[in-house]
């Protein structure tokens, strides 16, 4: 008996490494899987990383119309210039001529001050000023409407110090503001949008790029493979759980480094936030990790051809941003897809990792989504045995039916003609 199982635990290693071997074997020389699974991870970071590199936008170009030409004009302009988000481009006679530029691109703004401007204030009435941003980049109207919304504040409390007639400095601060406030940006100084949006980015490039990887290799496997299978028919691939475990093996060797170049080396590179413990970062990553690779594997059930994985997982890089919580409030999503969310790794990653990494939260403190991550590690586990076990047997009755086909056939052959 302990003979048997000797040699069946031996076995079981030498399938286990033969198929660990080959996977990685077959990764390593495939170009397609490849690119997903080095290139991209390599390249993204970096690419999205040098995009968003100088967080906020400076000097957005807007047009003028002036149509008080008063001195109090002309000194609300002079500050809104003065400020880092907004850039003053031209002066334009009317709002049609301040429109083509907006048309053209040279602007991505309009202020438009009023005729009144001056009389109204000089008559102790209330004026307005009215911007026109851009609103295909919100940045351009965040960067226009903060200017904006500053100078009015910085001139209304000057214009009340003037008719306020204070005799001291003290009396001038308080009439300024007489609620003192401070604001303080917590856990993103710059109000950037790489501190905001890259740490989101870097977890679903691994669950992306994992899909498309294993979703390429499977694909290549069932064009290779007799009966179009994921795995072929051999003395090595007949033991689901070395099937699954070498497979899973081989993925897991290949994204070690690259977790460690996406989480560790590119946010080092262009200084974005880390202030979580890096104990508490490795260890919720862990499972992040392994429930992306057996998630990919149970997906690869759906692939038949190489170009598949493709056309069924690069369209949702974006919804599942949005889906996730973090680039869209969660509370504003409906509520069939917050649940649906929860079917992908990326979702519970994504605010697990944004929590640790730039609100320096501990592990205890986001242990839902590490549970949540476990959770979806053990059960894409037993969907992927499942969708291997079926082909296993679907290619084991493929290859019943062949022989019994062609002992048929040679039967037929060798019956004498009547």
């Amino acid at each position: 008996m302990l003979n048997r199982l000797k040699t069946y635990w031996i076995k079981s290693c030498l399938d286990w490494n033969y198929i660990f071997r080959e996977e990685l074997r077959t990764c390593l020389k495939d170009p397609g899987v490849l690119i997903f699974f080095l290139l991209v991870p390599l390249a993204y970071p970096l690419l999205y990383s040098f995009i968003y590199t100088r967080e906020v936008v400076r000097e957005v170009p807007v047009a003028v119309v002036d149509d008080s030409q008063s001195s109090l004009s002309r000194r609300y302009l002079r500050h809104i210039d003065a400020t880092a988000d907004v850039r003053l481009m031209a002066h334009c006679a009317n709002m049609e001529e301040a429109r083509t530029l907006m048309r053209q691109r040279d602007a991505y703004g309009i202020i438009y001050i009023p005729e009144s401007f001056s009389r109204d204030l000089n008559r102790h009435q209330q004026t307005s000023v009215r911007i026109y941003p851009d609103m295909s980049g919100l940045l351009y109207y965040k960067a226009l409407l903060m200017a904006n919304t500053d100078v009015s504040l910085a001139m209304n409390a000057d214009i009340k110090v003037e008719r306020a007639g204070n005799t001291t400095e003290q009396q001038d601060k308080v009439t300024e503001h007489p609620i003192a406030y401070e604001e303080v940006s917590i856990f993103n100084p710059q109000n950037g949008f790489a501190a905001f949006l890259i740490p989101a980015v870097l977890i679903l490039i691994i669950q992306q790029t994992l899909l498309l990887g294993v979703g390429m290799s499977a694909g290549t496997a069932r064009e290779h493979n007799a009966f179009r299978h994921l795995t072929p028919i051999d003395k090595h691939h007949t033991g689901l759980l070395r099937i699954v475990f070498g497979k899973a093996a081989a993925y897991l060797l290949i994204y070690i480094p690259i977790a460690v170049y996406v989480f560790g080396v590119v946010p080092h590179m262009f200084s974005l936030n880390q202030i979580g413990s890096p104990i508490d970062l490795l260890l919720f990553l862990i499972p992040y990790i392994i429930a992306c690779i057996f998630f990919a594997m149970t997906v690869s059930g759906l692939v038949r051809h190489r170009e598949t994985c493709i056309i069924l997982v690069v369209f949702s890089s974006v919804p599942l941003l949005f889906i996730s919580g973090v680039s869209w409030p969660g509370s504003a999503i409906p509520e069939l897809w917050r649940h649906l969310s929860y079917v992908f790794p990326s979702t519970f990653g994504i605010n697990g990792f944004v929590r640790i990494n730039n609100s320096a939260a501990t592990l205890s403190q986001v242990q839902n989504e590490w549970f949540a991550l476990w959770l979806q590690a053990i059960a894409y586990f037993f969907l992927s045995a499942v969708v291997y076990r079926r082909s296993i047997r679907s290619a084991r009755r493929n290859v019943a039916q062949h022989w019994r086909a062609l002992r048929s056939r040679k039967t037929e052959q060798a019956l004498p003609t009547p």
